[in-house]
């Protein structure tokens, strides 16, 4: 006769984990022999930068060429667009497992006022998008000196006697 050990917490953590996996795999597109790659959307990380010049947007856009997004800014929302398409040469290979994501994206990003719409500029490099959006000079902060007051004790003791203090 076989014993054997029972540890809820063991079998809840594997059960978790099983879970997990369902779920997980669920929301990726996966390609096995046989079957087709599902197209879907992506969407790109992004780093958002401001410092009292601008406001900086950092995509992650690895495979995607420059000419194939689209950036715009409309009523003060900036909106990135871009496709990336899965490659018609690589579909004859086997693959078991297909961890990136194809497809189209879209991002878009309420602007505030501070933002100059018309100075918007653009860069793509090793797929990294960065989107660099100036401040008006309005927006920007300005430094303002402070001076020093001078007391008003000092400033009576300054001043002349009084007439009253003469006549004494």
């Amino acid at each position: 006769m076989t014993i054997t050990r029972f540890t809820p917490l063991t079998d809840v953590a594997a059960l978790q984990n099983r879970l997990n996996s369902i779920f997980h795999d669920f929301a990726r597109p996966q390609s096995t022999e046989g079957e087709s790659l599902q197209a879907g959307s992506f969407v790109p990380a992004v780093d958002i930068y401001e410092d009292a010049q601008k406001l900086a947007l950092t995509f992650e856009i690895p495979g995607i060429k420059p000419e194939d997004v689209d950036v715009r800014v409309e009523n003060n929302v900036l909106t990135v667009k871009g496709e990336r398409n899965w490659a018609s040469e690589q579909k004859e290979e086997n693959f078991r497992r297909v961890e990136r994501r194809f497809g189209s994206f879209v991002r878009s990003f309420t602007l505030p006022q501070s933002v100059d719409t018309e100075q918007v500029t653009a860069q793509s490099e090793n797929g990294v998008l960065v989107v660099e959006l100036p401040k008006k000079a309005a927006a920007q902060p300005k430094q303002i000196k402070v001076t020093a007051a001078t007391p008003q004790i000092e400033a009576k003791e300054n001043q002349p006697a009084s007439t009253e203090q003469k006549a004494a």
